[in-house]
């Protein structure tokens, strides 16, 4: 196992088993994975999995301002630019994390306290509970620096009800503890102050058959009342124009659209990478008909191409390293990306993510 402090590992006894304690550790960094974290995590939940004498695993993180807020963009920048042949690495270990989540046998319950994106959805979403406090602060902003919504996020996006995840996946927009409940991203909404009683009361409570069904309902113990969400309200706009089969349609249709909430979005749409949004709502299409394994290794074919090439790591420039917030974008127009270049980013890899 990596050895890191980054991230921090511990067991709290509790009745017929024990709780798993997953906790992140970077707070200056918003708790931002590394290859360090992903390599531990992956390691020491393999191991919890056959260890009988762990009931369930709990993933949160120290206290701070985020839960957290992705991958290591800073790092990736480094590798991008010396052309490092490693540097799909992290992702395929990301990946096999997400894989990992998503198939575990034992209830995996994330507490999404304050800012939640990108990596930090791939390590909670896929889990069997979420929980949200009213501090989470949750976006898949990848298309704002150049990449797409990975981490899975081709396969949960388009799930979510009509086309509310398109809209988050292009957009990046970020949303807050009762959106989440209301798109059934998160299940549950829990004061952050509860949160240590929550721990200890899911550490007491002894589980039967169904150890998901017991720990949903000591977490219905602590909820509270979920507010209207604001973005369900726009979902008949939202679910008119991104139901359209190509972004040039849907900024289009936003355009026309005099509804404020419109013209915003299509204002939002266009600072975006346009290989980014050209590439991401095919996956999103695509992540719609496949299986949760099929998403990963659709990820990682994308991945791997947005390593490659020259809006990733121009956006982590203009958005992580400088800070102008001005990227320039290779092509610059939608109507300038070429349909057999987007094709490229799909196309099966000489060392695929799953062999």
């Amino acid at each position: 196992m990596t050895k890191t402090d980054d991230v921090l590992f511990s067991v709290l006894p509790g009745r017929d088993g024990d709780l798993g304690i997953i906790t992140l550790n970077r707070p200056s960094a918003l708790n931002a994975l590394n290859h360090a974290m992903t390599s531990g995590m992956y390691a020491t939940l393999r191991q919890w999995e056959t260890d009988s004498s762990i009931k369930a695993v709990v993933i949160c993180a120290a206290e701070g301002r985020a839960f957290c807020a992705g991958g290591d963009l800073r790092l990736t920048y480094q590798r991008c630019l010396a052309h490092d042949a490693n540097m799909t690495e992290f992702f395929r270990e990301e990946y096999y994390l997400n894989h990992c989540i998503y198939h575990y046998s034992k209830p995996y319950i994330a507490l999404l306290d304050g800012i939640t994106f990108g990596g930090g959805v791939g390590i909670s979403i896929h889990g069997s509970h979420r929980i949200a406090t009213e501090r989470l602060l949750f976006a898949m902003p990848e298309t704002g620096i150049g990449f797409f919504p990975d981490v899975g996020g081709c396969y949960f996006l388009p799930r979510l009800p009509g086309y509310l995840g398109f809209y988050l996946g292009l957009t990046g927009a970020r949303i807050t503890s009762d959106d989440c409940v209301a798109l059934g991203i998160t299940q549950h909404k829990v004061l952050h102050d509860t949160l240590p009683a929550l721990v200890i009361a899911l550490a007491q409570q002894s589980f039967g058959r169904d150890p998901r069904a017991d720990v949903s309902q000591v977490i219905e113990q602590f909820n509270v009342q979920v507010n209207p969400s604001a973005l369900i309200e726009q979902r008949a706009l939202i679910d008119d124009c991104f139901s359209l089969a190509t972004m040039e349609e849907i900024l289009s249709a936003l355009q026309q659209t005099s509804q404020p909430f419109a013209k915003d979005t299509a204002a939002i749409l266009s600072q975006k990478s346009p290989t980014s949004l050209t590439v991401s709502l095919r996956a999103l299409q695509q992540g719609a008909e496949l299986d949760f394994d099929a998403c990963l290794q659709q990820d990682y074919r994308l991945a791997t191409r947005f390593l490659l090439g020259h809006d990733f790591p121009e956006g982590i420039r203009a958005v992580i390293i400088d800070k102008d917030q001005t990227p320039h974008w290779e092509p610059s127009t939608l109507k300038a990306v070429v349909a057999t270049d987007i094709q490229k980013y799909f196309s099966p890899l000489s060392k695929e993510l799953f062999k």
